[in-house]
């Protein structure tokens, strides 16, 4: 199983070995093509996985390999992050933070996700598994969650997190402030905003009467932020808060979507991630980084086509493929025309800033 280093995708091989995501070569080896596998698959389930494997042996011993794997394997899923931030052009980071769910027979998948947002897409960077019988993360969670990001990136380069409506809470954001980490979040419509006058307004009774205000300083749930109140795409109630500029609000909320964006990717728009047959969670983690590798390298690569040969829109205003559908196709067709230009750039691109990150972390 050795790997040819002349091959773009030997490059993730290299680029998995000096990061030791796992450990032992054979299994770094193996690690990599499970991505391939996925990708030219575009499927989780072991059988079909093992079957676009890159291997001299029985498909049927493929099979066998990948499930020894998801058994003993450990992941270092700090490792993991930075193999994500070689990906990573910018130096700070918006990040938005999300769940995502899905249940399989009676196991229930609960995966609390961020993510940075770099155009209409990002790049994962850490996750943890809820066993929670699919709720909400609490305080707790996100606090130990965004403590290991920050060990790893550091403060400073962090802009700005966005989140939805579930992630609010006086002690959730309070954390938030004392760390001087700038967000921006959506409250539901039935919290009052104390002013500094002393008064108490409802922010829907004030849309239906103003339709739009900015708001500087006031009281939301025990924290003192800005305030935006607005209408979204649907014509509904936007009430926005957050300790960056009010009037930026609203424009910094929408780069939310590049996470819903990652969720579609992975589930029925690129590897179909909810479809596998895992039962246990601890597995089901692994599933999940190794699809987000996966996805993050048809990503780049989609990136990188694009600055060579800029896409054009179709119609109605968008373009025929997504950048990560465009990457998708083309690791795709690498695997059987041998097309290595896109590919072999983004892992030489990968490789630098590998090497500027060790600088920074010290």
């Amino acid at each position: 199983m050795e790997q040819d280093r002349t091959c773009p995708m030997g490059a993730n091989y290299e680029l998995i070995r000096s990061l030791g995501i796992v450990k032992h070569k054979k299994r770094q080896e193996f690690l990599d093509k499970m991505i391939s596998g996925i990708i030219k698959s575009r499927s989780v389930l072991f059988p079909e996985i093992a079957d676009k494997m890159d291997v001299s042996i029985k498909v049927e011993s493929v099979e066998r390999r990948i499930q020894d794997f998801f058994q003993k394997v450990e992941i270092d899923f700090e490792k993991l992050l930075l193999y994500f931030l070689c990906f990573v052009h910018h130096d700070r980071l918006q990040l938005s933070i999300d769940r995502t769910e899905w249940d399989f027979g009676k196991t229930q998948v609960n995966i609390l996700c961020v993510l940075v947002s770099i155009g209409k897409m990002g790049v994962p960077l850490y996750f943890e598994m809820l066993d929670n019988n699919s709720g909400n993360s609490n305080a707790d969670q996100r606090i130990e969650l965004f403590k290991t990001i920050i060990e790893s990136i550091g403060i400073h380069r962090i802009e700005v997190v966005i989140m939805d409506r579930e992630f609010i809470g006086n002690k959730w954001l309070k954390w938030l402030k004392t760390k001087e980490v700038k967000f921006c979040v959506r409250v539901p419509k039935h919290h009052k905003i104390l002013l500094p006058n002393g008064q108490y307004i409802r922010a829907e009774q004030y849309w239906k009467e103003h339709g739009y205000g900015l708001f500087e300083n006031v009281v939301i749930d025990g924290v003192i932020v800005n305030c935006s109140i607005s209408t979204d795409a649907n014509g509904e109630l936007l009430f926005l808060i957050g300790t960056i500029d009010a009037k930026n609000l609203k424009k910094t909320y929408k780069k939310r979507w590049t996470i819903e964006v990652f969720f579609q990717a992975l589930k029925g728009r690129g590897f179909h991630i909810e479809t596998s047959r895992l039962k246990c969670l601890k597995k089901y983690k692994k599933l999940f980084a190794i699809v987000s590798m996966a996805y993050t390298l048809c990503w780049a690569v989609g990136i990188e086509n694009g600055k060579q040969n800029p896409v054009k829109t179709k119609n109605h205003g968008y373009p025929q493929f997504s950048v990560f559908r465009r990457g998708l196709n083309m690791i795709r067709k690498f695997y059987k025309q041998q097309i290595v230009k896109p590919i072999l750039n983004i892992f030489y691109l990968a490789r630098l800033r590998l090497s500027m990150l060790y600088k920074t972390i010290g």
